[in-house]
């Protein structure tokens, strides 16, 4: 017989625009509750229409933290999960399983990211700016607008962290406005040998992971979630 997941019921305690259509959530950290910075659980929404729905949201908290938190995009025109999240309030309830997720740091590299892929990163590199280490990392942040990109103010108060942002669906002179090519990191990384973190939607992870090889990178380097 299979194993029933464990699930726990938690309470929104903080729920705030974060970005035009992302959402931040605090919610309470049942006791015991551990992850390691970049897992994910799986959420549903504590109401009788939602309650079997499951989504994957990554914690974007640190682990260390009294309470949990989750930065998600909302889907508005999609109808589902992410747009009921949109509207709900301090003390509705969210249910949370045991954290899973591929991406974890093992060491001083590079973080690719596209749009809400980003979420994987953000404990990460809280963390590291907790511990002060984030001098060697470099972080790509691909977004189709200026108005899309998630947390640019904190990432850009990250002491030690190198920050390159690139828009695909507007010009600013503020920003790079290309898609990550080929071309495009081997204009802004010099040292291929090192550690890569690829998040994003499945079609750009495919195609940097096979660029990053043909230029050289090592497959144990590349640490992807999608």
């Amino acid at each position: 017989m299979k194993k029933r997941e464990k699930e726990f019921i938690v309470r929104i305690l903080k729920a705030e625009w974060v970005a035009h259509d992302v959402r931040r959530f605090k919610v309470e950290k049942p006791d015991g509750f551990s992850f390691t910075p970049g897992q994910a659980t799986d959420v549903s929404i504590n109401k009788s229409e939602w309650i079997s729905k499951k989504n994957p949201f990554t914690f974007t908290s640190l682990a260390s933290d009294p309470n949990l938190e989750f930065t998600i995009k909302i889907y508005k025109e999609r109808k589902g999960v992410t747009n009921a999240l949109g509207s709900l309030k301090i003390g509705d309830e969210l249910i949370i399983r045991e954290p899973f997720g591929a991406i974890h740091y093992k060491g001083p590299g590079v973080f690719i990211a596209g749009g809400a892929g980003i979420t994987p990163f953000i404990a990460i590199l809280r963390q590291l700016q907790k511990e002060n280490k984030l001098e060697g990392n470099t972080l790509i942040f691909s977004n189709k607008t200026e108005k899309d990109i998630i947390l640019k103010s904190e990432f850009d108060r990250m002491k030690g962290l190198d920050v390159i942002y690139t828009l695909t669906r507007e010009s600013n002179e503020k920003y790079e406005d290309e898609h990550i090519d080929q071309r495009f990191l081997q204009d802004h990384i010099s040292d291929f040998t090192q550690n890569f973190y690829i998040c994003g939607p499945i079609r750009l992870v495919g195609e940097v992971q096979h660029i990053l090889r043909k230029l050289g990178a090592q497959s144990e380097a590349i640490v992807v979630e999608t």
